[in-house]
């Protein structure tokens, strides 16, 4: 039974190890970069700020990236 015991518990641990790597993959796609909060935070519109008060920072970068890509495609659609 020991013996048992040897090879199955390192064989668990590697194989959680390797799942738990794919887990932080995918969430590292996800997730909020630390350099958009930071912009968020020093150019932040009062609806953006009312956002991340109501709905937190999910909806409040959304709209932050909303302003900036509507801004860039003004800005193309006026140098035409």
């Amino acid at each position: 039974m020991t013996v048992w015991m040897v090879f199955v518990v390192p064989l668990v641990i590697m194989f959680f190890a390797l799942f738990m790597e794919r887990v932080e993959t995918r969430l590292r796609h996800v997730a909020v970069q630390e350099s958009e909060v930071e912009e968020l935070l020093e150019q932040a519109r009062p609806e953006e700020v009312k956002a991340l008060y109501g709905h937190g920072i999910g909806r409040a970068l959304e709209l932050f990236r909303l302003r900036r890509v509507g801004g860039r495609a003004r800005g193309r659609r006026v140098r035409n």
